[in-house]
């Protein structure tokens, strides 16, 4: 019941958001077009969307959580492509784990998938085929097209890691009030997320668990 019927995409009535909350919902957008782009739904169509997404985001965010105008404006359109996408193909394991987080936690959303992001990244790698590659293309990442593609796997989660680290979003889950004796119970409510079922890698609870844990 809360699906808009028309959204008023309009930068100007962004340049008003503190920075914390330009990363948090950036970083949100860019785990839209990633998830949306690798997860198992995905087709041709999304993938146009998906990588335009992430183009745009990854050389705009830094400016728009600086309060550039004109990054504004490009995060605008980056995260509604993302949204066009996202929406037709379903996400993955950053927002099965992330929607837990901010239920238990109270953790901002965008802030919750950041921080899950290039962990989940890395744990999906094997399973992505070439699109890593074309993420870290679309990232600008040299001489992406000639890596390996281990290579270029890791390169791609680690320009994710730094962009997210670029606009200040935490490094662990534990900074974020996160309590070890808690994740268990969050594990299973990451599992059975409607979410984690997309995800282009099929995880267990346990592997979840660890997921958590490494990020403590």
């Amino acid at each position: 019941h809360d699906i808009p019927i028309v959204a008023f995409v309009d930068s100007d009535m962004m340049m008003g958001m503190p920075k914390a909350l330009a990363a948090a919902t950036g970083m949100d957008a860019m785990t839209h077009a990633i998830e949306g782009f690798i997860t198992k739904g995905a087709w041709e169509m999304t993938d146009m969307l998906h990588i335009k997404a992430i183009e745009i985001i990854g050389r705009s965010l830094r400016a728009s959580v600086n309060g550039d105008q004109t990054g504004r404006e490009e995060m605008a359109l980056g995260q509604y492509i993302a949204g066009m996408g996202f929406s037709n193909v379903g996400l993955g394991l950053v927002h099965g784990m992330a929607h837990p987080l901010s239920a238990w936690y109270n953790i901002p959303h965008g802030v919750a998938c950041a921080s899950l992001l290039p962990t989940v990244m890395k744990y999906n790698k094997d399973f992505t085929t070439e699109k890593y590659r074309e993420i870290a293309i679309a990232l600008g990442l040299e001489g992406a097209e000639a890596m390996s593609i281990e290579g270029v796997r890791d390169a791609a989660c680690e320009a994710i890691d730094q962009l997210s680290k670029d606009v200040g979003i935490p490094a662990t889950i534990s900074e974020l009030g996160v309590k070890a004796e808690d994740i268990p119970h969050i594990a299973q409510d990451a599992f059975k997320d409607v979410c984690t079922p997309g995800n282009p890698r099929d995880a267990s609870v346990e592997e979840i668990i660890a997921l958590y844990q490494s990020l403590m």
